[in-house]
């Protein structure tokens, strides 16, 4: 009688187990048997896409350039204003250049006369040649006798007994005459690279526009006085724009060059589709990010200085991590469960992992793979 009073509890509790399966329709979880089941439809489970995170940018032009004096003096002439569009090597700026031209004159005076030592030179050289002074009558001791017993006996005479060496003086003489001649054009030289020098000083007086451009911003005006290293304007290449924005390091993995991302322009909802066209080699190391440059279409309406919004892809997610909807969440019981139809059409209850919601939907991040038919809205059948 006592044996019996301990076993008709445990059937009582079996047969209310297996009138509570009866009534929901589902087989416990830990036995995955086929289950009937009522639908309005049928998810699949979709992989989990990151987050875009959003970055703020300024646009930029394609080049630009700052115009700065190479020597010191008085602005005489600015060609432009601000948006004005200038060609290459087009005039933008001038620095007076009096003192230059002034050098420049005193070297060319120094080429005309280093050019009249060079012909005087060569024409001693010349004469040297076709008439040694070795051999200039009038130039040798003599014995009191005329010139031409000097040439006929003196001569002879003096190099048998190792008075002088003809051969020699006549080296000597053509040696130094040619020499005359080389330090005449080495003061020629010395004088022509001179005047290019101030040449090319006069050319850095005068600032041109490195490429087709605009004059973004004029940092003088004519009649300032600059010294060298100070900015006179600054130029841009308009045709095409770039959004410059610092990524977070973490970000910035996600990216290459070449890639598309979102770009929002300050004023515009419309999203625009810009290539990433440079990556910083080099992180800031106190705000952790990275300089990226993003070309812009060329027919966007934009200018330089503008805000903009980058939208950028989040960080990597695990493959195994799905969305579902919330609907689908079998209600009730100590673990989140999901019906999922398999291969053979049939419905089977998995437990499942659950993350942070998501537009609509909820994340799953262990239980199910992408691809997975999930009941999106299941209903026991009574």
């Amino acid at each position: 009688m006592a044996s019996l009073r301990k076993v008709v509890p445990v059937i009582c509790a079996m047969l209310m187990t297996g009138t509570a399966a009866a009534q929901t329709g589902w087989a416990p979880e830990a036995t995955p048997r086929t289950a009937p089941a009522e639908t309005t439809g049928v998810h699949i489970a979709q992989p989990l896409e990151a987050e875009r995170r959003t970055v703020s940018g300024t646009v930029i032009p394609f080049r630009e350039v700052t115009l700065r004096a190479q020597s010191g003096g008085r602005v005489v002439s600015v060609e432009g204003e601000e948006g004005e569009r200038f060609e290459t090597d087009e005039k933008v700026a001038a620095i007076s250049d009096e003192r230059l031209q002034a050098q420049r004159q005193a070297a060319l005076a120094e080429m005309r006369t280093t050019e009249a030592a060079i012909r005087e030179a060569r024409m001693h050289f010349d004469r040297e040649v076709i008439s040694p002074r070795s051999e200039d009558i009038g130039q040798m001791p003599g014995m009191g006798m005329p010139a031409m017993m000097d040439q006929m006996i003196t001569r002879d005479m003096g190099q048998f007994m190792g008075f002088g060496d003809p051969t020699l003086d006549r080296t000597t003489d053509l040696f130094s005459r040619h020499i005359g001649v080389d330090q005449a054009q080495a003061r020629w030289e010395q004088a022509r690279a001179r005047v290019e020098e101030l040449d090319v000083a006069l050319e850095e007086t005068r600032s041109r526009a490195p490429f087709d451009g605009v004059i973004m911003h004029k940092h003088v005006e004519p009649g300032d006085t600059v010294q060298p290293g100070h900015p006179l304007l600054t130029m841009g290449y308009l045709d095409y724009l770039r959004v410059e924005a610092a990524v977070p390091v973490r970000l910035v993995r996600q990216l290459e060059v070449g890639d598309m991302v979102a770009v929002t322009l300050d004023g515009e909802d419309e999203e625009i589709q810009a290539r990433v066209s440079r990556i910083f080699p080099l992180a800031d190391p106190h705000r952790h990010t990275v300089t990226v440059k993003f070309d812009l279409p060329q027919e966007v309406r934009a200018g330089p200085g503008m805000y903009a919004e980058v939208h950028l892809p989040g960080d990597a997610v695990r493959d195994d991590r799905v969305v579902i909807p919330e609907s689908a969440i079998i209600p009730g019981g100590a673990l989140p469960r999901v019906a999922v139809l398999g291969d053979d059409d049939q419905v089977r209850i998995r437990t499942v992992r659950l993350g942070a919601a998501r537009d609509g939907g909820v994340v799953v991040t262990s239980g199910l793979q992408p691809g997975a038919r999930v009941l999106s809205n299941p209903r026991t059948r009574h």
